[in-house]
Parts: structure tokens; sequence; C-alpha cells
């Protein structure tokens, strides 16, 4: 059964709370349709494949028709990226903004100390602040110990694209417990994509856009390694989109949003990397930058109204001795990242081409219409171009 439909058949009181995080039959994705990418995948060809690294969804959908603030039609939701689990703990991080025009908070505590800890949420614009403050409170209540008033909540990072085409965006309809349901069933294994949490109200490319992950699997000094990406994709123009080097928004020349009483500013795309090799802050910087050749790929020129933003992350943590005074690290030597730096460019290059394939036509305020990518007609286009 398609995932919105789904979701329509689930409402309660006219609103839909969709908190699964998992799926037996999976939406069809690139490699289903025989898309060719570059590398070897992990188990699910997720983010969840690296060990450890939990992602949960709330998704809010109700009501149809015209806008009416604070009532709907709502589109929207939120993601929750856990790096460590159920866990407070810290982790090694670097990031990357390839185009400021958005927000991810708590960027500069990670630039001076090289470490994020918690969980990372993903949401629309207007409601990072609320989903910011749930993270805190919610990691502050299962991770404080004793009496002592200490800043244990941490600075979450909390990062948005924006929904307002479908969404009533300044209905701020994402709430604390919505964030704290995802926090609760967030789990690894596969991981829905598409029209979904976070990714609700997004469009990529001229298409219904959202959320969408992929993996790789590599090995340095016969050691093998895991990386994975998430991708919050809402950006793009229709004739930029490639597909494996396939001019597919220039071959699709109909199925044009559907937009009233509004125009259509380029959005955004937020991408998470997490890895288990063993990176240094510094080394992870350098892969947040090697993003930018992912969505490269797939066609964007990055426009000025397009906020590119990455975080990258490792599950390895350094050793630190009982008394707290020295921490010990293994890293991967700088002239061994290639592999890591080529497993990033592919991972997010087919995240995002897994968010489109995975995203269904949805319509929202005003009856504004995003369609999803025809998946028949892309396999045309594809053997067309010998691919």
């Amino acid at each position: 059964m398609p995932i919105i439909k789904q979701l329509f058949l689930s409402t309660v009181f006219g609103t839909c709370l969709l908190n699964s995080h998992a799926q037996d039959k999976p939406a069809e994705r690139a490699r289903d349709l025989g898309i060719a990418f570059e590398g070897k995948t992990g188990k699910n060809n997720a983010i969840t494949d690296v060990p450890g690294i939990e992602v949960g969804y709330k998704t809010l959908i109700s009501g149809s028709g015209k806008l009416e603030y604070g009532k709907g039609p709502v589109r929207t939701g939120v993601t929750v990226i856990l790096p460590k689990g159920k866990t407070g703990d810290s982790y090694p991080a670097a990031w990357f903004s390839l185009n400021g025009d958005g927000e991810m908070t708590g960027l500069p505590y990670i630039e001076d100390y090289g470490r994020g800890s918690g969980p990372i949420g993903i949401t629309n614009t207007n409601s990072v602040g609320a989903v910011r403050d749930a993270i805190g409170e919610w990691t502050f209540k299962h991770f404080s110990k004793g009496e002592f008033v200490d800043f244990s909540f941490g600075l979450p990072v909390v990062a948005e694209t924006w929904d307002g085409m479908l969404n009533d965006i300044n209905g701020f309809h994402v709430k604390k417990e919505h964030v704290w349901d995802a926090l609760d069933s967030a789990a690894g294994g596969k991981i829905m994509e598409g029209n979904i949490g976070g990714g609700t109200g997004m469009a990529c490319y001229g298409f219904k856009g959202g959320s969408g992950t992929a993996s790789r699997v590599f090995k340095i000094d016969s050691v093998e390694y895991t990386l994975g990406v998430f991708v919050q994709a809402n950006f793009g123009g229709r004739r930029e989109l490639m597909i494996t080097g396939v001019p597919v928004g220039k071959e699709i020349k109909d199925l044009n949003p559907v937009l009233n009483e509004v125009k259509r500013k380029d959005g955004s795309i937020i991408v998470i990397v997490a890895t288990n090799a063993p990176l240094l802050p510094g080394d992870l910087k350098l892969v947040a930058k090697r993003v930018t050749h992912g969505i490269a790929r797939t066609g964007t020129i990055s426009h000025d109204g397009s906020g590119e933003i990455f975080l990258a992350l490792s599950t390895a943590t350094p050793l630190t001795n009982e008394k707290g005074t020295l921490d010990t690290w293994q890293v991967i030597p700088k002239s061994f990242l290639d592999p890591v730096f080529k497993a990033t460019v592919e991972a997010t290059e087919e995240a995002i081409i897994n968010a489109l394939l995975a995203a269904e036509d949805m319509d929202g305020i005003n009856g504004n219409k995003w369609f999803g990518i025809p998946h028949q007609r892309l396999k045309e286009i594809m053997k067309k171009y010998g691919r």
C-alpha cells in the first residue's frame, strides 16, 4: 500500500500521526529500477547500516483546501537521528555550509570543540526552535543524573528545510510530544523514505521530494567500515535533474507542480553523514565538504535561496582515562581518506535519488500539488540513454 494512503487511513481526529520507523515492504528505490550506482551498499542501504545509528519519524498530515493559519492544511513532521542510540553520548563531528540560506543549530560548539552529543533533529523551517527544545528536554530527562543542575541537555543539532508550499508552516504544528514520539520510536534497520517525518512536505527538482538514505561499505588496509547518508531533499530546478548522468529533468516536461497564490523559491538540502571509521574532527570537516560533489552529481547549481548545510560524524569515539584528563584516539591518516570521500559522494547521490523515488503525489495548502517522479517513465528514459 502506498505510504500516502497508509497515512490517510491512519487518520486520528483529523490529523495523521505516523511514528513508525521501519517497513516490511520499502518503497521502490533506485536500485529496484535497475539504476546502477557505484559502490557496495550495506545491508539496508541506509544510514542505519552504521552500527548504533537509530532513526525515528513523526509525520503530521491533516486537512485540505484553502490555507487557514493555525488550522492547516498540515503537511509536515520531524525526523530524528540518534548517532549513539538512545544515549546522550558525544561523538566527533564537523560541518560544512555550501550555501547558508538555512539553519542548523549547535554549530559553533561543534566548530570549536569538534564534537556533538545526543540526537539530531530535522524539521521544517519554523519548527526548529520547538524541536531543539524538545530534544534538549528529552535528553535531560533521560540522561541527567543526581541533583546537580548542569548543562547535560547539551546544544542540540536541529536543521530545517522549508515546506511552506504544501504546509501551514506558520501554524507551528510540530509540538514537543511529536518530537518525543519520534525519539522514543527510533530504531535501526530498514527505514522509510519520501513523504515522511521532516521530509513530508518537501519538493525536489520539480517533483515531490523528502527523506532519503543510502550507505556504502569500504575497506582501508583490510578493515571494513560503513558510511551512511541521510538527506532531507527540498532543492533544485526541474531541468537540472540528472540521474547517473542522464538528463531526466529535461526529458520529463509535464507533471509540473500546481502552485496557487505563491511563487516557489528554491528550497534546501540537509545532509547527515555518519561512519564508524575512526576520524578526527578535522577529517570529518573534509568529509562534510565532499557532500557537495554528491549533490552536484544530481544536477543542482546550488541556487542563492538554497540552504545546503552538511554534518559529518563518527561513531568511533576516543578512549578517555579514568580521571578524564586524557583522550586516546585511533584515527585513519589523511592520506588514506579517499575511500571515505568516495563513499560520501556515492551515498549522497543515491540518497537524493532514493528520496525522489519514494516520494508520492501530495497536495496541500490552496490546492498546491507536487507530483512524484513517474517510475515507469524514468526506466524508459534511462533505457533511452543506454542505462
